[in-house]
């Protein structure tokens, strides 16, 4: 197969050089062209034809988030990488994008002085997330075929009944932003059980996206703090470099936050978090794996199914990467593979039997984007 045809945009000409040797490199990756800003880059779109853009947020003229409104207004739905800041103005800044129709983001390198530092981080974050966005084995050159659609295994047969969920457990990544505005505006503020969600995020990020969560919700949302006791109705999301866990205390279930070493390189990762709810709710635990990158989330919705529990993934068609639900859909652990507008439903379904009207949000004149099927 062909290489990845890449467009390059950003007002940086430090940045543009860093990303185009880098991509360069790669045997299965070409950069096609490059552009200074949103409006030059909207100039060369239909001329380069690139396959992906990775595209800067400030920049003069046009800006990264307008720039992503035009691309997807034209009906183009070329895959668009953000680059952000590590900062509060980056993470709001890149969830804008996100809601705009970018497809993922990767964070500048801190220092643009140190070349080879600042190479090597574009080198881990970017390339795998390119190929991964266009279907290509990430460790492949240009001659690999782009995947078939994937095979999914039937679940084994339970020798007892799935138990009525006491926690629910959500897992997500590389267009995991935008599925989880889809699903947690559709599920009341009066849900049965609390939510715990790992989505693979930097800090200040998490904190700023639980925010937007929260505005858009009619359940509660917040970032996890260490030992906050669970309670139904509040959707606690793991903070940036910690792993969010559940344990017992005298007073019941209640977050857990800690620094252990990464798992599926990720951290906060998904697998910790089933694992520790299972524990916790001895298995009673309903767990939702969401589009992303690589496998997070396969060996806890392993731990979920022999507890007793229920696990529910995204399919392969709306999803941005079927990679952590095809993982858990492929070892033939989900109960339910469904499309992205369906997941409220099946939660809903699962916890209470029911699923009812699509709730509003606490906060006045929020607009919900609701993926719940009549």
């Amino acid at each position: 197969m062909d290489p990845i045809r890449v467009m390059v945009v950003d007002d940086s000409v430090v940045v543009r050089k860093i990303v185009t040797d880098v991509l360069s490199e790669d045997p299965g990756i070409e950069v096609v062209g490059t552009a200074v800003n949103g409006k030059v880059a909207l100039a060369k779109l239909d001329q380069l034809a690139p396959d992906l853009v990775t595209m800067d947020i400030e920049m003069p003229e046009m800006n990264g988030i307008d720039a992503v409104r035009a691309i997807r207004s034209s009906r183009n739905r070329v895959p668009v990488i953000m680059f952000s800041t590590l900062t509060e103005r980056g993470a709001s800044a890149t969830l804008d994008a996100l809601s705009a129709g970018a497809n993922d983001y990767v964070t500048k390198p801190a220092n643009v002085g140190s070349v080879g530092q600042s190479m090597e981080s574009v080198r881990q974050q970017l390339i795998p997330k390119i190929k991964a966005l266009l279907g290509r084995p990430v460790h492949a050159g240009p001659a690999s075929a782009r995947p078939v659609r994937a095979a999914i295994a039937v679940p084994a047969p339970r020798s007892t009944p799935i138990k009525k969920p006491a926690v629910l457990v959500i897992g997500s990544s590389t267009g995991g932003p935008e599925a989880l505005t889809r699903v947690l505006p559709a599920l009341p503020a009066s849900l049965p059980v609390p939510v715990l969600l790992v989505q693979h995020m930097p800090p200040v990020f998490t904190r700023q996206f639980a925010q937007r969560l929260d505005r858009l919700s009619a359940l509660r949302v917040v970032e996890a703090a260490d030992g906050t006791p669970l309670s139904p109705g509040t959707a606690h999301l793991a903070p940036g470099d910690h792993h969010l866990v559940v344990r017992c205390t005298g007073r019941g279930a209640a977050t857990a936050l800690n620094q252990a070493p990464p798992e599926n390189f990720c951290r906060p990762a998904v697998d910790p978090l089933f694992r520790s709810a299972v524990g916790v709710y001895d298995g009673a635990v309903l767990g939702v794996v969401l589009t992303g990158m690589g496998a997070d989330g396969r060996a806890g919705a392993a731990e979920i199914r022999t507890g007793g529990g229920a696990v529910v993934v995204q399919d392969q068609a709306t999803s941005v990467v079927w990679g952590m639900p095809g993982a858990v859909a492929q070892a033939g652990l989900a109960d339910e593979v469904l499309p992205l507008d369906r997941i409220a439903e099946a939660i809903l379904r699962h916890l209470t039997g029911t699923a009812p009207v699509v709730p509003t949000p606490r906060s006045a004149g929020s607009a919900v984007r609701t993926g719940v099927r009549r």
